[in-house]
């Protein structure tokens, strides 16, 4: 299923501002993103990445106001909400209750907002499920509990269980997370699918030439965005350079942008 074409931007945030406990963690941010591309969420520890992804996917309370494709996210149903906004948290956080489910019933949660209440799976939903669990490389543990997997294995069924929600667009937390180096490039490679289908994706990442993969880049610091723009723009790369306080520098090797130490 191909998402629709659209002209506004997929999410905004208009003058969000958000407090973890006592300690002010975003301030006064506005920013658009595009439909249709794969914008990366960059920054040192501590700038409010996380923090910012979890508003755009309304599950922290917060100032301002968020909106998806021109709607208000705290106006929307619930159910309306799951269908078209997917989440990956960081590291499958707050999963432990989900480590007795077999991993193919934890991709099938994914498909939970196209379902009738205590409706059997369709066809729709277990086709789905296939695709997503054969696109993540995690098809052949499908009949194995998660609690058993690994931690790239884990990783690998909640980013199916993320995909099978077949949502316009996808928030991602830190998707990398325990991927080694040939499961992260698979994952590149379904972000950009996702992509030629007319999705959005945006991602946190500390990869920082993963991010620069992305089409746009947000840079972020002390709960700020300093920029967004394209990864192909010298402006974006003289801001991630300022940003780590110029330790990187970023070049261009055999056509790829590349953040190398200093």
């Amino acid at each position: 299923m191909t998402a629709v074409a659209r002209r506004e931007p997929a999410l905004e945030a208009l003058r969000v501002d958000a407090r973890l406990g006592h300690a002010q963690v975003l301030r006064t941010i506005d920013l658009a993103l595009a439909p249709g591309r794969w914008t990366s969420i960059v920054g040192p520890n501590g700038a409010g990445k996380s923090t910012l992804l979890r508003v755009l996917a309304g599950l922290l309370p917060h100032g301002g106001e968020v909106r998806l494709f021109g709607q208000s996210l705290a106006a929307l149903a619930g159910r309306t909400r799951a269908r078209r906004l997917s989440w990956l948290g960081q590291g499958g956080a707050g999963e432990g209750s989900a480590d007795d489910l077999m991993a193919y019933d934890v991709a099938m949660l994914g498909r939970l907002p196209h379902q009738r209440w205590l409706a059997a799976p369709s066809d729709a939903d277990r086709a789905a499920v296939e695709r997503a669990l054969r696109s993540t490389q995690a098809w052949e543990w499908r009949d194995r509990p998660l609690g058993q997997l690994s931690g790239g294995e884990r990783q690998r069924v909640l980013l199916a269980r993320a995909l099978a929600v077949e949502a316009d667009v996808l928030l991602m937390d830190e998707p990398l997370a325990n991927l080694d180096p040939p499961h992260q490039a698979d994952w590149m490679r379904t972000v950009r699918e996702l992509i030629a289908q007319g999705r959005t994706v945006v991602s946190v990442l500390h990869e920082l030439n993963a991010a620069l993969a992305a089409d746009d880049m947000v840079v972020m610091a002390q709960g700020r965005v300093l920029h967004h723009g394209p990864c192909d723009d010298s402006a974006t790369h003289r801001a991630l350079e300022a940003v780590f306080d110029r330790r990187v520098v970023v070049y261009q090797i055999e056509g790829q942008w590349l953040a190398v130490a200093r």
